[in-house]
């Protein structure tokens, strides 16, 4: 079945007060806005004034959204830096915010949580070759988003 489509916003005031709420609801980054109000149906022009906008009324900051973005991921998903990186990266962030975003996160607490999804992983593994089974933990991890030599170095000092 085809989806109705949404009405289309013309006027600028209105989309500038739809956009408000959108970015009220959760932090936005300016690529999700952007395509957003095109697909509201805006000019370009209107569109980057909406930002600009919303930027200055600070509804809109390209950092405070990937510091969110970067808490979220790694508090409540379990995901690794690499993981984070490229998600930011497809939010058009700068690379500039996204290194100093993922310093926020804190190095032990990254360990910790490595090491509780691989001990976690590991218990649901019915694999009894101890080179297979290092092997799929290491898949696990990579597959999240974490490190090679941070992951290889839990494995070795951990008896998984």
């Amino acid at each position: 079945m085809d989806q109705p489509k949404p009405p289309k916003i013309t006027d600028e005031k209105v989309a500038l007060t739809k956009a408000e709420a959108f970015c009220a609801y959760q932090e936005r980054s300016q690529h999700e806005i952007r395509n957003k109000l095109y697909e509201w149906g805006l000019w370009t022009d209107a569109v980057e004034n909406i930002i600009i906008q919303l930027i200055g009324s600070n509804f809109l900051s390209e950092e405070r959204f990937a510091k969110a973005y970067v808490r979220g991921k790694f508090k409540q998903k379990g995901w690794g830096k690499i993981k984070i990186k490229q998600g930011l990266k497809l939010k058009k962030v700068p690379d500039g915010l996204i290194k100093k975003a993922l310093q926020t996160i804190d190095g032990d607490e990254y360990l910790d949580t490595l090491s509780r999804l691989l001990n976690k992983k590991a218990a649901s593994l019915i694999e009894k070759d101890p080179y297979k089974r290092r092997y799929r933990l290491q898949q696990y991890a990579f597959s999240r988003g974490y490190e090679i030599d941070i992951t290889n170095d839990i494995l070795k000092t951990s008896e998984l």
